[in-house]
């Protein structure tokens, strides 16, 4: 058995969805952890696109048992469309899909309070996507909110319902001046959902230690990317789930030792959504070279990605924090063409020449990139299988990014499709 943390480390949109569906080739789970719909991950088998939000990326390849767990938050009509869309191509998701008993459940007043509180805060706003996901979280933390586990007695799910709704409708009513949200519509809505994802919900944890003791492998999904991490992310502009390798453990019931490799997913150079520090965005015209040739729209929002250089800096930090064993670059075929490539490998704040990239929004606003410039390539790598045909400068990119990095590169994606990729050591391979 191994089994592998697959997750990104910038600001999300790394291609993880991808990557975790080429390597399930060889797993027999995959588990999300963390996050929820706010999360897109962009599929493409022969050419067809599907793009998931909750349900695990394993879900294209038959047989694969595909897993919620207990760290993520659970909108239950989004996740009913999602398993509906598949259903309609011919893919059943329910006779392998299981919905942690944990796994806090997004009610409609948590999208409310979402949209309020994001338009109070005015040019402060943290640019979140408006589905619910703080709120939830924290509900979470404040130990009030509705887990899937009360689905299972209906009169408990109805009594803990009107309770949490009287505090939050006041707040909506009272603090935001915005229309309180309907007890009664609520309560229909949510037990007509429950009828359709009652068979889905189980153990999590307690089927991934047993797909464990039984020598079966597992990869781990996560979502967003490490930058957006509540607590080592660029906070407040930040996700409101831990993005890190650790969550895989907490967010799905499984020992920290039976985790297994930790591969960081990065692009060949950096995007972002939202507000927030952004110390390698380029508005120039590179950076509209990499917003167009990587078609930088977000999978769940559809808003434009801000586009910059590969900024090592922060990924020294992510590589720290989340234990990476091996790097997987995604996206390097959008580099094709230019003639030159940029590396931030270290910034200038307030007079010092640092490494590591500060805490908090406001010190990395202050940090100006240093940067290191390398030739670029004319010759393609879009679509490139093999290793061998990559030329040059492309090559003398990735290994002075491990070099920089102490990782290995092991994975290469060139393209959007399954197979436009180069996998020089499996995650799930031991050794």
């Amino acid at each position: 058995m191994v089994n592998a943390v697959l997750l990104g480390v910038q600001w999300g949109d790394e291609g993880k969805g991808k990557v975790v569906d080429l390597l399930t080739e060889r797993a027999d789970a995959v588990v999300r952890f963390q996050g929820g719909h706010n999360a897109g991950h962009t599929l493409v088998i022969e050419g067809v696109k599907t793009v998931l939000h909750l349900i695990p990326s394993g879900a294209m390849r038959e047989g694969i048992e595909c897993l919620i767990g207990n760290g993520v938050v659970v909108d239950l009509q989004h996740l009913i469309r999602e398993i509906d869309s598949l259903k309609k191509r011919d893919i059943d998701i329910t006779e392998r899909l299981m919905i942690s008993l944990g796994c806090p459940l997004i009610l409609p007043y948590h999208v409310v309070l979402d949209r309020v509180r994001d338009e109070a805060r005015g040019k402060s706003a943290i640019g979140t996507t408006g589905r619910g996901i703080g709120p939830c979280y924290e509900d979470k933390v404040a130990r009030r909110g509705l887990r899937a586990a009360d689905l299972l007695d209906e009169k408990v799910f109805s009594d803990k319902l009107e309770q949490v709704m009287e505090y939050h409708n006041f707040m909506i009513s009272n603090y935001y001046h915005s229309e309180s949200v309907d007890y009664q519509n609520t309560l229909e809505v949510m037990l007509q959902a429950r009828e359709a994802v009652l068979p889905l919900i189980g153990d999590v944890s307690a089927r991934l230690n047993a797909l464990c003791q039984s020598g079966k492998s597992i990869i781990f999904e996560g979502a967003q990317g490490m930058m957006l991490d509540i607590d080592h992310g660029t906070y407040p502009y930040v996700t409101s789930s831990n993005t890190v390798s650790a969550a895989a453990s907490c967010g799905s019931g499984i020992g920290l030792g039976q985790v297994g490799n930790v591969v960081g997913v990065i692009k060949a150079y950096t995007t972002r959504v939202g507000s927030g520090p952004f110390p390698t965005e380029s508005l120039d015209s590179y950076g509209m070279h990499l917003a167009r040739q990587g078609n930088e729209f977000g999978a769940t929002t559809g808003r434009p990605r801000r586009c910059g250089w590969l900024d090592i800096a922060a990924l020294r930090r992510a590589v720290q924090v989340c234990g990476i064993n091996a790097l997987c670059m995604t996206k390097l075929d959008v580099l094709d063409g230019l003639d030159k490539v940029r590396l931030c490998i270290g910034y200038q704040c307030r007079g010092e020449q640092i490494d590591l990239p500060p805490y908090g929004a406001e010190n990395l606003e202050q940090c100006e990139p240093i940067y290191e410039e390398m030739p670029g390539w004319d010759i393609p790598t879009a679509g490139l299988r093999n290793y061998a045909e990559i030329p040059e400068p492309a090559l003398a990119y990735l290994d002075r990014v491990a070099e920089l990095l102490e990782r290995p590169v092991t994975i290469i994606s060139t393209g959007a499709g399954r197979d436009e990729t180069i996998i020089l050591q499996h995650p799930l391979e031991a050794g």
